[in-house]
């Protein structure tokens, strides 16, 4: 029956249509006096046709693959972005969020857009003009953070370490004890260099000198452990398209009591309307009981995928979760070790699970094994970026990708490419 419907919806579409092309321009009272109405022009007229999208393995540093009963989600109706229906999934997705961020911060909620929007509202909203920043850079991100930061009119103390490893708690101490920051910038998982930088201990030494610590979780939050109340993490921001396996598009974002304290005594006003969170807080009902208001049109089929999103990771369960992207890390490296393949990351305990960064030996084509898998194989390994460009490949295990089987698909990937080559003998 329903197939009935659609050729007949279609029909009468193409009937329609049909119809129009026939009329004038003139013809339609909706152009206003005065306004020319030539004939439409064609010459960019499209695309048409069904979309087709050919099916991948994105084993790479993200987007993961999808789960398809997220991406189901997101073909369900529309409501309005200010319908109570609407207002309680996102009420959802903020009980969601501070499952899996470990707090119990009213102030939770998704930024439309991708982790970046998450970059850029956390930096927009934590610093005002002259306010100083520590950026603990070891990767593209930090780079990314000083960039950003600077924009927004902060000085900005560029803290460096050599890409493949992380900062010491003392290194740390001692930058915000010397500069005294009013932030302080670590990326708990750098994809660009496969590096998991420690949290422990940074939270208290911030808080005894007055600066607040906002952490980098896009590719780690959902497959490492994370505590932010414990570990005192004022600010926390990710991405939707990677341990939480929904499309991208949306930013979780947490603030604790500290960073929201911060943005209510701001001399100055946020530079960005888009990202300012005392309009988009109270769109998503921070200042309970006041009422919400519109501040802008809510993403709402991205809001159904988020809300689905965290309805599988808390049947799941975060220890479940953690333990299994741990289990497939260890099971591709038994396989890589094997084949006489190097980790970038010379320290296990930097080593991060959810982005995995292999040495690229010295005579091979790194790019050539990424063809190979992605023709033969439909399997993503990505290349290195930014600093690892050209030295490593990466290989993500992340989300609804993080199983037994898909691992195995990339080491057979692995085998072919570097016995094509000669690394390997078959």
């Amino acid at each position: 029956m329903a197939g009935v419907v659609a050729r007949q919806s279609r029909r009468l579409a193409a009937q329609l249509l049909s119809g129009a092309r026939t009329m004038s321009s003139a013809s339609f009272g909706s152009a206003r006096p005065g306004e020319p109405t030539p004939p439409v022009s064609d010459a960019h007229r499209g695309p048409t046709g069904v979309l087709e999208i050919p099916q991948r393995f994105l084993m790479g540093p993200g987007p993961a693959n999808a789960d398809p009963r997220i991406l189901a989600a997101q073909s369900l109706p529309l409501l309005g972005h200010m319908h109570p229906p609407f207002l309680k999934i996102m009420d959802e997705v903020q009980q969601g969020l501070r499952y899996l961020f470990q707090t119990d911060s009213k102030y939770t909620l998704c930024a439309s857009g991708t982790g970046h929007s998450g970059m850029e509202m956390a930096i927009a909203n934590l610093l005002e003009p002259g306010e100083k920043i520590i950026v603990g850079n070891n990767g593209i991100w930090g780079t990314r953070v000083c960039d950003m930061a600077e924009r927004f009119g902060a000085e900005v103390v560029n803290l460096q370490t050599p890409a493949g490893t992380s900062f010491s708690l003392e290194a740390l101490t001692s930058a915000i004890e010397e500069h005294k920051p009013a932030l302080l910038f670590l990326c708990q998982g750098e994809s660009s260099t496969g590096v998991h930088q420690s949290l422990a201990g940074v939270g208290d030494v911030c808080r005894k000198n007055g600066t607040l610590l906002l952490v980098d979780t896009v590719c780690s939050l959902g497959g490492v452990p994370l505590y932010a109340d414990e570990w005192k993490v004022d600010a926390i921001y990710s991405g939707s398209q990677k341990c939480l396996s929904a499309p991208p598009g949306a930013a979780p974002v947490m603030f604790g009591e500290r960073a929201w304290a911060k943005l209510k005594n701001r001399k100055t006003k946020v530079r960005s309307y888009y990202l300012d969170l005392n309009l988009v807080g109270n769109y998503w009902g921070w200042d309970a009981p006041a009422p919400r208001a519109y501040h802008h049109t809510g993403m709402t089929s991205m809001w159904y995928a988020m809300r689905e999103a965290l309805a599988i990771v808390s049947e799941e369960g975060l220890d479940a979760m953690w333990a299994r992207h741990e289990a497939v890390h260890k099971q591709l490296w038994e396989g890589l070790s094997a084949m006489g393949l190097q980790p970038f990351v010379e320290d296990p305990k930097d080593r991060l699970v959810t982005v995995n960064t292999i040495k690229v030996p010295e005579g091979v084509d790194w790019a050539a094994v990424c063809k190979n898998a992605m023709d033969k194989y439909s399997v993503e390994i990505a290349g290195g970026l930014g600093p690892t460009f050209g030295k490593i490949w990466r290989v993500g295990l992340m989300g609804y990708n993080a199983r037994p089987a898909n691992v195995e698909l990339v080491l057979a990937a692995f085998r072919d490419g570097l016995a094509q080559q000669g690394f390997l003998k078959n």
